[in-house]
């Protein structure tokens, strides 16, 4: 399949591509973000169409409930075969965002004041967070109102839930819940300081969380850029597309791998083996992914950090029990506090790829270990039906997140179970 075509003018603006002869219109629309109000897909289709945005033959957007759309290919493609390209006229970035709003007025006050709370890191997302405000102020008479209205309404990531939703939530989950509201709260306060968003909006908090969960949840890259027709794709453990930039910053995605018709097309959003994080972040239970995190060494101590330990690597495996290396590790370090020189040794041959040394000691102290990791596996399991016995009763129009949140510590509860039987067999025949 030859390459698809781009635009022959990416500089124009976008207000260019689809009004070369300006009108003044009065305002007859703006987005209704209610969490009940339709998504309209098909006028964004024809936007998208309007703005050069190019596809592959066979890209086709779908949806079996008319509420979560993903994007699949109806056709075979080979690898490296292009199916998207959008132009850079139509991608929203940090860094244009926060010129165009600075002509408008003052937004440095808002940056400024994230930077006083600590999330400095966070201030070129919140250019995009104010970007969007400004152009659903704005309407039809928006460049971006198609692709705005035809965005998720009802969002499930933490930012989203309610009081309640929290109380049901694993320590983990809790913790990455809790920063992402955090991160919220940051942004609403921000937004009160800056002078280019209408009081009305600013006081609007739903809105706000609506733009909030647009930019947390589309957005990616050091200078973060939510590329409409592209933020369709879907996660997926197994990926099939593969994204880049040309020299003129027009997005192009590729497919990786051979893919036949019928299949998704689906890019990663982070790590599979941290669905709890994909859960926090995106509102989305990652089914597929083929290890959850022990949930063990929340508070790593600086040792741990020094031999190359964090959440990614601590791993229960959910279709077979097994358990990663570094679990037992972990376990058997902490298990040794109480004596400090074994403790030492054991440092010191990981540090210095003495597996031997490393194996003997495991050997010797399997049984505790072993003892330990059932006790941990067993306590978090009678926490998850805790959890889960609080959401008796409830009325999930109140707590729409909940059914979610239910099936999330479902999915970490059955990973568990497989951890268990493996554990109870290894403790039963160490005991025999």
């Amino acid at each position: 399949m030859p390459p698809l075509p781009l635009p022959q003018s990416p500089a124009e603006s976008l207000v260019e591509l689809f009004f070369r002869n300006p009108v003044i219109a009065p305002l007859a629309a703006k987005v209704d973000f209610d969490e009940s109000a339709e998504r309209d897909i098909g006028t964004m289709n024809e936007w998208a169409a309007a703005c050069t945005v190019q596809r592959a033959e066979g890209f086709q957007l779908t949806s079996e409930d008319g509420r979560d759309w993903s994007v699949m290919t109806t056709e075979p493609l080979e690898a490296g075969t292009p199916v998207l390209s959008v132009p850079n006229v139509v991608i929203l970035t940090a860094s244009k965002s926060k010129y165009e709003l600075e002509q408008l007025g003052d937004v440095q006050v808002g940056a400024d004041l994230l930077g006083r709370l600590g999330a400095g890191d966070q201030i070129p997302q919140f250019y995009l967070f104010l970007k969007i405000l400004a152009e659903y102020e704005k309407g039809d008479q928006s460049p971006w109102y198609p692709w705005l209205n035809s965005l998720p309404r009802l969002y499930f990531n933490a930012a989203s839930m309610t009081n309640f939703c929290f109380e049901c939530l694993p320590p983990l989950v809790f913790a990455l819940a809790r920063t992402e509201r955090i991160r919220f709260d940051n942004f609403y306060n921000a937004l009160q300081k800056v002078d280019v968003i209408s009081e009305r909006t600013k006081s609007d908090q739903e809105l706000a969380q609506w733009a909030f969960n647009i930019v947390c949840t589309r957005s990616w890259g050091t200078d973060p850029k939510i590329v409409p027709m592209a933020d369709m794709f879907n996660h997926g453990t197994e990926t099939e597309i593969v994204i880049s930039y040309d020299e003129e910053d027009n997005f192009i995605a590729y497919v990786a791998k051979d893919v036949e018709a019928g299949s998704p097309l689906r890019m990663s959003y982070g790590d599979p083996t941290n669905p709890s994080y994909l859960f926090s972040r995106y509102g989305f239970l990652d089914e597929t992914s083929p290890a959850s995190f022990c949930k063990i060494m929340l508070n790593p101590t600086p040792q741990l950090v020094d031999m190359g330990y964090d959440h990614s690597r601590m791993l229960f495996y959910k279709d077979t029990g097994d358990i990663s290396t570094e679990v037992w590790d972990v376990m058997l370090y902490q298990n040794l506090a109480s004596n400090r020189d074994v403790q030492q040794a054991f440092y010191e041959a990981h540090m210095q790829d003495d597996a031997e040394t490393k194996g003997a000691i495991h050997q010797q102290y399997f049984l505790e270990t072993a003892t330990s990791l059932q006790s941990h596996v067993n306590s978090f399991l009678t926490q998850l039906d805790e959890l889960s016995e609080k959401s008796y009763g409830q009325d999930p129009s109140e707590h729409p997140r909940l059914p979610l949140i239910l099936r999330h510590n479902e999915f970490v509860k059955t990973t568990f179970l497989a951890v268990k039987d493996r554990l109870d067999d290894m403790v039963a025949q160490a005991y025999a």
